[in-house]
């Protein structure tokens, strides 16, 4: 028999610049939730209309001990590493990045966007890696839009797009290091849906268009819903409103965190920050388009 997980705790985003001085919606690590183990942080950018000239994205920068997950909304965000790789993500793509023994990265505005402007809209999730893999080698999965597996309740009125984990029957397509959910789910005004959830994992609800009723519980736009034990969620919707489904199976493990280095003990953090400065996470070669 199902059992509805409760909503335990509901984390309003706070707003902070990140990169090179974007605004970004958080609504963890804020206080009373530093985490969602095994995820780290989640942020919201826009949706903000940029004029011409005015986009601006994260410049050169190094992670290690985690992955990245990248998902635009609207708009275009072009990134480059030290490993290589470049490229560009347009709306509904995924990038899952798994930094591991360090990278060095860049995700900026398309070229057309900073010259051009537009709308940009998106997300960045950070999910920790276990203690056995957190000096794996750096490895990308890019997922274009139209290959992200998506569903529609019975009734038509609810839709998920499916980055991690299943819902109403399909499975995506990425491959996580440890078992995670990521759903987008719309809701059309009288939706209501069931949701099922794997028992071992910690779940929350981010809303950021609309409002959705989940498990009984008004949840409004920019907020988070963190749910109890159980394996089914409800979300129900008056007006037409959007939300994340976010969450893993928690890893239990001590957190070490500096800046964009995360592992298990503070000595192991100042050795990133020592590899780094050494120059051993490399750098984006200069043949690289800088976008």
């Amino acid at each position: 028999m199902s059992s509805l997980r409760p909503v335990t705790h509901v984390s309003t985003a706070h707003r902070q610049k990140e990169g090179g001085g974007f605004i970004v919606r958080r609504p963890f690590p804020t206080q009373g939730l530093d985490h969602l183990d095994p995820l780290l942080m989640l942020d919201e950018l826009g949706p903000i209309v940029y004029g011409p000239g005015e986009a601006i994205g994260a410049p050169d920068h190094p992670h290690r001990g985690f992955e990245t997950v990248t998902y635009i909304l609207d708009g275009e965000s072009a990134h480059a590493d030290s490993a290589g790789h470049a490229g560009t993500l347009t709306a509904g793509d995924v990038q899952w990045m798994t930094a591991g023994a360090g990278v060095v990265h860049r995700e900026m505005p398309s070229l057309r966007m900073q010259r051009e402007g537009g709308r940009m809209h998106g997300f960045q999730l950070w999910v920790n890696l276990p203690r056995a893999e957190k000096r794996v080698a750096p490895r990308y999965q890019e997922i274009a839009s139209s290959t992200i597996p998506t569903a529609t309740s019975p009734d038509g009125l609810a839709t998920v797009r499916v980055i991690a984990g299943e819902a109403l029957g399909v499975s995506s397509v990425i491959a996580t290091r440890t078992p995670i959910l990521y759903h987008h789910w719309t809701l059309a005004p009288g939706a209501t849906v069931t949701v099922a959830l794997p028992p071992d994992a910690r779940v929350g609800v981010y809303v950021f268009e609309g409002a959705v009723t989940v498990s009984g519980v008004v949840v409004g736009d920019g907020q988070l819903a963190v749910l109890g034990d159980g394996d089914t969620v409800t979300l129900s919707a008056d007006v037409a409103s959007s939300a994340l489904v976010i969450g893993g199976k928690p890893l239990r493990e001590p957190i070490a965190w500096g800046g964009p280095f995360v592992m298990n003990t503070r000595e192991e953090v100042m050795q990133a920050y020592a590899d780094f400065r050494a120059g051993k996470m490399g750098a984006i070669p200069p043949e690289i388009v800088r976008a």
